[in-house]
């Protein structure tokens, strides 16, 4: 075995003929060498882990792949952070918290909390060039991070492909003509003749609500989350015909991923300057934007105004996920990752603000056709996407090709957001056993499998009663769990790994690293270690006082305590990875419980080693684990000599002792 053999160093190197005479120091390349070099008895003891055994020497793994160019790296993280949220949350929160103000708020978040953990999580996913559990080898302590991590992207690619499979349904249904929400489908003609009023709210419903709770989730049918109800099958095949995409999408990793997002990417941007066009032209589009950007200056000394701005921005930046982490560890090492995260962060929160003129000029026209304040068509998530803009587009001349145009959006922006959480999942399982990237047929299994569970398990999500559960999944999946693991995150890195060393690392990324990054790093130094923690804590704070205090509802049922609870379960095994993986880094260590925290936060030597692969441009080798502590070199003066044909690194040592 190899730990039971003699280190011997390229060169026929050997402790038994060190034998150099005093007065004489060795020399290596013209070069005295230090003393604690020659004479072992001058260096601290450190006790060192023994080495695991080497892979064989044909043991090989395909080349971590990298993008084929810049552009596709920034629009995968444009079409992964501009997602559905931009649309259909952004501009009923800045409607509802004072207008034009809420901009300060939302402002001031994004660049004290939002930008600096972006930077963070780009930054360390390029340097380490590894996914979201591979990558705490800087830190094993906090492995549990990237764990968390995953279970929360796996929560919201459960949920999130069932609004795909919505999107699909209604893009089927666009091509009817009339559409069959609209007040001109024969079917709807008691809706909009005799005003059916709601027993429940006690107003009129429109034909666009009906379509929505009747024919798309059946919700009517169901009582409760108790009471789940059978499988809406045409939802099923839209749910499968949407993972069957992700599949194929997917399938070659970002190779392939990669040029789709040319297209996912930048159509939705060409929908909304049409739509915005469009909106403009409009009779009462003026009454619109103006209840969207009117200023409420007093909303600003409310604590809520301030916690849904951090929210948004958090949220549609798509922190703490995973999927930064991945798709930044597929760029090069050299990469401007602060040019790349001031593009992106800029470009996300520009298209949620130009989004509202998209919805609220054409919402405008609507009240006007009613005859109603704008405020009683407005709406927020799912009610303002599936219900009150489909019906404000029937309105419209040529209202099929809206309609199409504007669920075709939706069915791209959602399909740029999966890719990013599904290389999250992907990247970390394929970074944890990278024999899965030598054979294609085991990594097409993998994925075929992964994606045909999801599907399965999105089933409950898309029976009569689905929409409670799918409202269930979305309000903690992303609440308190994924706050507190950004939170360890930007804790873990700032003070165990070393806020100056993180700093560094980022400066040795940028090889010609212009002044004014310096400059930008002294910004983000102060955010990553005062503001950043600061402003995280106090949303977590107001979200457990939230969740306290309000009750969880969809429309008017009121979810019960056991599905509360079962909620926070979901959000808290996410965060309790974090301490339960720094007990198991504890345990693996040894020596005294400040000894063994001490190790455990000390970067693993192969920490480095995955950039020298990244960076090598040759084929990417399984590397034998490293001694964690200096090794003692006892030197002649004729065995210094040997020493200048070899590479002596830790690397070329070891592969030297196995020889």
């Amino acid at each position: 075995m190899p730990s039971e053999q003699t280190k011997t160093a390229p060169g026929n190197i050997t402790e038994k003929e060190s034998t150099h005479q005093q007065g004489s120091p060795a020399q290596l390349n013209g070069f005295n060498l230090a003393h604690d070099v020659t004479n072992p008895s001058s260096q601290p003891q450190f006790e060192s882990r023994p080495p695991s055994p080497a892979p064989p020497p044909d043991t090989r793994i395909l080349p971590r792949e990298q993008w084929g160019g810049k552009y596709e790296f920034l629009l995968s993280c444009i079409g992964y952070c501009v997602g559905l949220g931009n649309v259909w949350r952004f501009p009923y929160l800045c409607y509802r918290n004072g207008g034009g103000v809420f901009l300060i708020p939302y402002f001031i978040m994004l660049f004290f909390t939002g930008v600096p953990l972006f930077l963070m999580e780009l930054s360390l996913g390029q340097y380490g060039a590894a996914g979201p559990i591979t990558v705490w080898k800087c830190c094993p302590l906090l492995k549990g991070i990237g764990i968390g991590m995953l279970c929360v992207s796996m929560l919201v690619c459960l949920y999130y492909n069932v609004i795909i499979a919505w999107t699909f349904y209604y893009l089927g249904s666009s091509f009817q003509s009339p559409l069959p929400w609209s007040c001109d489908a024969p079917a709807n003609a008691y809706l909009c003749g005799n005003a059916t009023v709601n027993s429940s709210s006690g107003r009129a419903l429109s034909p666009s609500e009906v379509f929505w709770n009747e024919r798309v989730l059946g919700v009517v049918n169901s009582k409760g989350l108790h009471d789940p109800g059978p499988v809406r099958w045409p939802l099923a095949l839209c749910l499968l015909a949407a993972w069957v995409i992700i599949f194929f999408c997917m399938l070659k990793g970002i190779r392939s991923s990669g040029k789709v997002v040319y297209v996912t990417a930048t159509f939705p941007y060409f929908v909304l300057i049409v739509l915005i066009i469009r909106g403009a032209t409009l009779e009462g589009s003026l009454q619109g934007v103006a209840f969207y950007l009117t200023p409420d200056w007093g909303r600003l000394a409310s604590a809520q105004v301030w916690n849904d701005a951090a929210s948004q921005v958090f949220y549609s930046l798509g922190i703490g996920v995973g999927g930064l982490l991945s798709m930044a560890s597929y760029n090069k090492f050299d990469n401007n990752v602060i040019r790349d995260c001031l593009v992106i962060t800029i470009g996300n929160c520009s298209t949620s603000f130009f989004a509202g003129f998209a919805i609220f000029s054409i919402l405008g026209h609507m009240a006007w056709r009613k005859g109603v304040p704008v405020g009683e068509v407005a709406d927020t998530g799912p009610g303002l996407a599936f219900v009150a803009y489909p019906e404000a587009l029937a309105l419209l001349p040529g209202s099929v090709f809206w309609s199409i145009l504007f669920f075709l959006m939706l069915f791209m922006l959602g399909v740029d957001t999966l890719f990013g959480n599904m290389e999250g999942i992907t990247t970390a399982v394929l970074d944890e056993f990278p024999q899965l990237r030598a054979n294609m047929k085991q990594k097409s299994l993998f994925l075929g499998l992964l994606c045909f569970g999801f599907y399965l398990m999105g089933l409950l999500l898309i029976t009569d009663g689905g929409i409670y559960w799918f409202t269930l999944i979305d309000s903690f999946a992303t609440s308190f769990g994924l706050i507190i693991i950004t939170l360890f995150m930007c804790i873990g890195i700032s003070f165990f790994y070393g806020v100056n060393q993180f700093c560094q690392d980022i400066i040795d990324m940028i090889c010609l690293c212009p002044p004014w990054c310096s400059k930008v790093l002294l910004y983000f130094k102060a955010c990553w270690v005062f503001c950043t923690p600061f402003l995280l804590l106090f949303i977590l704070t107001y979200i457990f006082i939230e969740m306290y205090n309000t009750p969880l509802q969809y429309g008017t049922y009121v979810y019960p305590r056991w599905g509360k609870a079962l909620g926070v379960c979901m959000g808290a095994t996410c965060c309790l990875q974090i301490p339960i993986w720094a007990i198991v880094a504890i345990s693996k260590e040894s020596g005294t419980l400040k000894d063994r925290f001490k190790k455990s936060i000390r970067p693993l030597n192969s920490w480095r080693g995955n950039n020298l692969n990244n960076s090598g441009g040759g084929e990417e080798r399984v590397e034998p684990e490293r001694m964690e502590a200096p090794f003692t070199v006892n030197l002649t003066d004729r065995d210094t000599v040997n020493l200048t044909e070899v590479d002596f690194t830790a690397i070329a040592w070891e592969n030297g002792t196995e020889a």
